[in-house]
């Protein structure tokens, strides 16, 4: 929450001082561009210029002496069209030039910050993504709207504004030249205007932030409602999910359109400020040449004004680029969040495993407390010891702490205290990827990534040879219902059933081949005979290696050395399975009803028939 609160005072400066090392490797781009703007600055004056020599040049014509002349008139024309025109030529490859490398600075910048924000995230602890407001929905929105926002500054900044501000100080500086009473009026106004966009942009800036938090809940309620739209229709809740997104957008639209009143508002009132220094030019420059001022011509009306709309060209675009950097600093906040969360960083020991050494797999957890960060206490005061080589199996109803215990041991998570050991060095000090190296983790729901068969296999082991993946598969009892696919293993493993994707996990374990296993209810989603094929498997790879275990199949923990009762965080129970069987408490009560549920007397029944 401090965090935020820092966050929340950045204003346009800090927002460039940040932006500033994503755009400075591309000093060559903005030399160019910078050389390109004033260039374009000094062109944008020369209408002024010429109007100004022209009408005075016309205005001579037609008070000579010897009458109106048609040569001289077409002289005065010839020039002013091959200036204009020629000016107009050039202006256009300069303005050309000077976006595309502004816009070529902007695109760079965006592929930078989405690389750095992707690369931030991925060093992140698992904690991280648990707390409230980093969810999946709400997170990619803090980041798409951050890249996006953040591109716009710097394409408003180097594409619009610098060149905007360029003219309009080379236009008050010819302003002053030709008359310092008209200069001063054209530099009281700016002030003012620029005062009224400050208050509008603190009055705005607490709205922009309701706007988004609101745009997150919107992503995220959508999200959700594609993740879940099995249960929704199961449940025919298909307008009760419709209601919570229509209050959602209510509350959105109100927030937008009061935002918009406020802008109008402020706009409205900017508008009438420029106008009435348009007004004042008139007036002054009419009156100085009216009392035959030094200088005064009637030209010069027409200069002023055209040099005072180049002045207030900013003035016009401030609003709009005043918005968009305002708007940039809500979702900078967020996004130069994650860029800066230190305290995020997963950590990691230096301990790795020298060469030809092999894990062992030996784990000690003493006096071990752990709570997520929404609160659950999962683990309370739990020690154990997982012996290397052997089987360990974790029981216990839901929410009794197993899968906790594998998040600890593979440091997902970090326990607030207590004590792990791997093979007696402590689990913070080991390397992490030393350490998940050497461990292979299958759960009950598998991400299955986008992209072919043999991809998602080989995400096990990246340099594996194509037989070697054929042959995981082939363990994993998935090789003939890959091989039975249109494009085999080149098919799109997202268009497998759950239970096959599940073999695809299972496959990416056994290439890997670690000396520990984690499996928690690795044959949930599979059927009868592919269970009983993965156990054969698994049974096989269980060998050697130190391997702990969470299912609710009797099967799946029955034939292990070790078993671990749990009960709310709290090892209730310990011992060889038969062992425990004959002490009577939780774990006898469990294997009993998973006996009933799954009739067993019926099915001795009729295998004996």
């Amino acid at each position: 929450m401090e965090q935020d609160n820092t966050q929340s005072k950045m204003g346009i400066g800090g927002l460039l001082k940040k932006l500033l090392p994503f755009v400075l490797p591309y000093k060559w781009l903005l030399a160019m561009t910078l050389v390109l703007t004033f260039v374009g600055s000094l062109m944008a004056q020369v209408n002024a210029v010429v109007l100004d020599r022209a009408v005075d040049a016309i205005n001579a014509l037609l008070h000579l002496e010897g009458g109106f002349q048609w040569s001289a008139a077409a002289r005065i024309l010839l020039v002013i069209s091959a200036v204009l025109l020629g000016k107009e030529v050039l202006s256009a490859l300069v303005t050309f030039g000077q976006r595309i490398f502004g816009e070529k600075i902007r695109i760079n910048v965006s592929r930078d910050l989405s690389l750095r924000v992707v690369d931030r995230i991925l060093t992140f602890r698992m904690a991280f993504f648990s707390q409230e407001g980093n969810e999946p929905g709400k997170l990619q929105t803090r980041i798409d709207r951050g890249i996006m926002s953040l591109s716009n500054t710097v394409k408003n900044f180097f594409i619009d504004i610098l060149p905007l501000f360029t003219s309009a100080v080379l236009a008050l500086v010819l302003m002053y030249s030709a008359n310092v009473y008209v200069g001063l009026v054209a530099t009281v106004i700016i002030p003012v205007y620029f005062w009224i966009t400050a208050v509008q942009g603190r009055r705005m800036k607490g709205w922009r932030h309701r706007v988004f938090g609101t745009h997150q809940q919107l992503s995220h309620g959508i999200l959700n409602i594609i993740e879940s739209m099995g249960v929704i229709k199961s449940f025919n809740r298909e307008q009760v999910e419709a209601a919570k997104q229509a209050a959602l957008q209510e509350q959105s639209t109100d927030q937008q359109m009061q935002t918009r009143r406020i802008s109008f508002l402020y706009e409205g009132l900017k508008t009438f400020v420029e106008q009435i220094g348009t007004v004042l030019i008139i007036i002054l420059t009419a009156y100085l040449v009216l009392t035959d001022y030094p200088g005064m011509t009637i030209g010069k009306i027409m200069y002023h004004v055209m040099l005072f709309s180049n002045v207030s060209a900013p003035i016009r675009q401030l609003h709009r680029i005043y918005d968009d950097l305002n708007d940039a600093l809500v979702y900078a906040e967020g996004f130069f969040g994650l860029l800066e969360a230190e305290d995020e960083v997963e950590e990691s020991g230096r301990w790795t495993v020298a060469s030809g050494q092999r894990v062992q797999g030996r784990f000690e957890l003493r006096n071990v407390e752990f709570t997520y960060p929404g609160g659950t206490h999962a683990i309370r005061d739990l020690s154990m010891t997982i012996e290397p080589g052997r089987t360990t199996a974790l029981v216990g109803l839901s929410g009794a702490g197993k899968s906790t215990i594998v998040n600890l041991l593979d440091k997902f998570y970090t326990p607030q205290s207590g004590t792990i050991t791997l093979d007696g060095v402590p689990l913070a000090d080991w390397d992490t990827q030393a350490l998940r190296d050497n461990i292979g983790l299958v759960l009950q729901k598998n991400h299955i990534f986008s992209g072919t068969v043999e991809e998602n296999i080989r995400y096990g082991r990246p340099d594996a040879t194509q037989q070697e993946v054929y042959e995981a598969a082939r363990q994993a009892y998935i090789y003939d219902q890959v091989m039975a696919l249109p494009e085999g293993f080149q098919g799109n493993a997202l268009n497998l059933s759950g239970g096959q994707q599940q073999r695809i996990a299972i496959a990416r374990m056994f290439l890997k081949n670690p000396p520990i296993i984690f499996l928690d209810e690795p044959t949930a989603s599979l059927d009868a005979i592919a269970t009983e094929q993965i156990k054969n498997s698994i049974d096989a790879i269980k060998q050697g290696r130190t391997v702990i275990v969470i299912s609710h199949n009797i099967g799946q923990i029955i034939d292990s050395d070790m078993l671990y009762v749990l009960d709310h965080g709290h090892a209730v129970q310990q011992g060889a399975p038969q062992e425990v069987y004959r002490q009577g408490g939780l774990y006898k009560e469990i294997f009993d009803a998973s006996a009933r549920s799954m009739n067993v007397d019926k099915i001795a029944e009729t295998s004996t028939t």
